[in-house]
């Protein structure tokens, strides 16, 4: 397996200590907007810290892959953008809990994602 991704070594490291046996993290992503935080994604389950995911508190929330019902890419085609589905930095996972939506750092690291996840998921 190729090195994890990851943006910034301390949210890579809050990940990596919440392992359960034989997991791997493949990558962990920062994200901007509401609760700012960060998903980390492994070979089990992904791994939200989110300050405002559970009655605005700090909050590790594990959402196993097959809990995830689907996965959205936000479409930002237009006029003006042209840029399409993965033009955008917004995911949106559901799961039977309700949505849950992620703003990361930049298109590519949403595709990138994206990709990720959705091999976990089919």
């Amino acid at each position: 397996m190729a090195d994890p991704m990851y943006d910034r070594r301390d949210q890579y490291e809050k990940v990596q200590e919440v392992l359960l046996p034989g997991e791997q993290v493949e990558a962990v992503f920062d994200l901007i907007g509401t609760g700012t935080g960060f998903v980390g994604i492994t070979s089990h389950r992904l791994i939200v810290y989110d300050k405002a995911f559970l009655r605005k508190m700090k909050a590790v929330v594990s959402i196993p892959y097959n809990r995830v019902l689907t996965l959205a890419a936000e479409d930002q085609s237009g006029l003006m953008t042209g840029r399409g589905f993965f033009g955008s930095s917004h995911l949106i996972i559901t799961t039977s809990h309700g949505e849950h939506d992620f703003e990361f750092r930049g298109a590519d690291k949403a595709h990138l994602a994206h990709n990720l996840i959705l091999r976990h998921i089919l």
